[in-house]
């Protein structure tokens, strides 16, 4: 490495432990994200389904001009 091992090696670990941090930090936010969806999930009242069962209510005919 001509000389820059010692600059080298522990650039590659900073950048390694950055990436590290970052990793463990996402994962820790996707699990407090995901328990506090659940919980909303489960407070929220449920929609009654409607004739083909899809959770989504139909909407109403709109007439146009002509009847």
């Amino acid at each position: 490495m001509g000389g820059y091992a010692a600059y080298i090696w522990p650039a590659y670990a900073v950048a390694a432990i950055v990436l590290l941090a970052l990793l463990v930090v996402t994962l820790r936010t996707l699990r407090v994200r995901e328990a506090v969806h659940r919980t909303l999930e489960e407070s929220r009242p449920r929609r009654r389904k409607n004739a083909r069962g899809n959770g989504v209510a139909a909407r109403p005919a709109v007439e146009g001009p002509e009847g």
